[in-house]
């Protein structure tokens, strides 16, 4: 597009649907903006009402990305209950990755909000590097500090049960699996 290209918001957020589906990558709220040539605050708002519509995006670490259905049966989901200290998030983090499993978010138990949770989207040690890097630089707290004995619950997925299961016993292993 350029500069003398405006759009509607809904012809905008046509178009950020329709990247977001074709993009191999997670794209950054400054990324879609430039794209648009509107602000990271326009795009943020854009996103929450593309959720609101209930579009399968999620917002990540490395950026936003459409969740692509795959077709029954062929990935598995599971929930692992963990404990560690922060120092421990990255082997932990590694151990899940280096088994081909993604891990999809973080989910805690606050005392006073209750449940809460983030996405994290991390899938190789690339990921967790970047997603380590970005927590160091905001001075960001893990959301495991937040509960109150350390316990965290990580949504991961795998393509075969095999690589959940050797993970949990390398997990087991690394004191960080709670069962």
């Amino acid at each position: 597009m350029n500069q003398n290209d405006k759009m509607t918001g809904d012809e905008r957020r046509q178009f950020l649907l329709e990247t977001l589906q074709n993009s191999k990558k997670p794209l950054t709220g400054k990324e879609l903006g430039e794209l648009t040539n509107v602000s990271r605050q326009v795009i943020v708002g854009d996103m929450t009402l593309l959720k609101a519509k209930n579009e399968p995006i999620v917002a990540t670490s490395q950026g936003y990305i459409y969740m692509q259905e795959s077709p029954e049966g062929q990935r598995i989901e599971q929930v692992l209950v963990c404990r560690h200290t922060p120092e421990q998030t990255e082997e932990e983090l590694y151990i899940l990755v280096d088994h081909g499993i993604t891990v999809k978010d973080v989910k805690v138990e606050h005392p006073v909000y209750g449940d809460l949770s983030a996405s994290i989207m991390v899938s190789n040690r690339r990921d967790v590097k970047e997603f380590l890097l970005r927590i160091e630089e905001s001075n960001a707290s893990y959301l495991s500090n937040l509960s109150e004995d350390g316990i965290h619950l990580h949504t991961v997925i795998a393509d075969r049960k095999e690589q959940i299961t050797d993970a949990l016993a390398e997990l087991k292993k690394a004191g960080i699996l709670v069962e």
